[in-house]
């Protein structure tokens, strides 16, 4: 079972995703307030970029404005933000939080000599900063963060983990 939510109310809509074929569009309507609204359905062609070497996950914490959901980390710039049609961003968080900008931090992942991944966070500049366990980066600040790292955009809360699969 997959749960969604509304674009007006915010209510949650669970669905079998099982029960539907790869890229089909859906029509929703929401049980409150009856807003309608469509869900293209992932197709195998849209999974092309989880090709690339994953060497860590941001996991994002579910609240008020989200869903749990897993950010895949690659090597280069991983723009993080809010999901919105048309935008250029890489990794973005499905959530309707205000606080969260489109375009609002920036993990960059590169590999050592060993071929082991640092990554480096910094602000994109967002409107209410980025947290990193609690303290804010400067517009300029560059930092190495680790495993078990959190950190906070808008209300929402990430947690890096390293990706030691063998993919």
């Amino acid at each position: 079972m997959k749960r969604i939510r509304c674009p007006k109310c915010d209510e949650a809509i669970l669905f079998d995703e099982t029960k539907y074929a790869p890229g089909r569009s859906l029509v929703f309507e929401c049980p409150s307030c009856n807003k309608q609204f469509r869900l293209r359905m992932p197709s195998a062609h849209d999974e092309t970029e989880e090709e690339a070497p994953v060497y860590g996950i941001l996991t994002v914490v579910e609240n008020a404005f989200q869903l749990k959901q897993e950010i895949l980390l690659h090597e280069g710039e991983n723009v993080i933000g809010r999901e919105v049609r048309g935008s250029s961003i890489n990794c973005p968080i499905k959530t309707v939080d205000p606080s969260i900008d489109t375009t609002h931090c920036i993990i960059s992942v590169k590999l050592n000599r060993q071929g082991e991944p640092k990554f480096i966070l910094r602000d994109a500049p967002s409107g209410t900063g980025t947290f990193l366990n609690a303290e804010i980066l400067g517009d300029r600040d560059r930092v190495t963060i680790a495993e078990g790292d959190i950190i906070t955009i808008g209300a929402g809360t990430m947690i890096l983990r390293y990706n030691d699969s063998e993919d």
